[in-house]
């Protein structure tokens, strides 16, 4: 039984300020689990893992980005940080590559331990300077809803300051997927962004739907991105200067 599957779904922003803005378009997601990649790879034709293909998932995208286990990436994360990684399994929630091409604004990876108990969140953010930051989380309850806040460390986008706080709400991936994501500064609310979907199994027949409903997804939503801040330019909104160069940073939050 393949643990892996599908999510399709959509993507929505919305600012508050200093102008309301808005965008919504519709995604697919895949949920790895990383055990099964090779798996995956000999099963589906048109996927690939670390080559190219129709769609593909390559190491080099996540972690440390240099080709190296994602596993081994998690779990060295996980022991620097005291949690246990004996039997432990991890899926990572992502766009896959369409003819070679992707781009994740936000990867998230679950870390489970041998009892289906999540113990562990790694929020993977990246910027269009192909720039990264992840923040991890340690689970203590077995909540559905998961929550978790942090100040922002990371440029993300041309148009936010970096005195801000982020405030994650994520329900445990199911038959449903859901991820929130507020941005506050000192003021108020300055943006909210989603991302839902439906749950299907990771086969053939169902991977093959998802592309031909989103043929060019991946190039997509890099168009998107730069659109909507050509739009935002437009409003009149200010750039925020980027003060400093990140490669992969990540930071640990209790």
């Amino acid at each position: 039984m393949i643990n892996s599957c599908i999510y399709n779904g959509t993507v929505v922003h919305k600012r508050y300020k200093p102008k309301e803005h808005f965008f919504k378009y519709s995604v697919f997601s895949l949920l790895l689990d990383l055990s099964e990649l090779e798996i995956l790879n000999d099963k589906i034709s048109f996927f690939s893992f670390n080559k190219f293909n129709l769609i593909s998932f390559f190491e080099k995208d996540h972690g440390n980005r240099d080709g190296s286990s994602l596993v081994g990436w998690v779990k060295n994360n996980l022991e620097k940080n005291k949690i246990s990684i004996e039997n432990i399994k991890i899926k990572l929630l992502c766009y896959p590559r369409i003819f070679g091409y992707v781009f994740n604004p936000l990867s998230i990876f679950f870390v489970y331990d041998q009892n289906e108990k999540l113990v562990s969140i790694l929020y993977e953010v990246k910027n269009t300077f192909g720039e990264q930051h992840t923040y991890v989380f340690k689970i203590d309850n077995e909540n559905n809803l998961i929550q978790n806040t942090c100040s922002k460390k990371f440029h993300v986008s041309p148009f936010i300051d970096m005195d801000c706080n982020y405030f994650f709400r994520i329900l445990k991936p199911g038959e449903r997927l859901s991820v929130v994501i507020d941005q506050y500064d000192q003021i108020g609310k300055i943006l909210y962004a989603s991302q839902d979907g439906k749950k299907a199994d990771l086969t053939r027949t169902e991977l093959i739907k998802s592309y031909l409903k989103h043929p060019l997804m991946t190039f997509k939503i890099i168009s998107a991105i730069h659109f909507e801040a050509f739009k935002l330019w437009i409003k009149g909104i200010k750039l925020v200067k980027k003060k400093f160069k990140v490669k992969n940073n990540l930071t640990v939050e209790k």
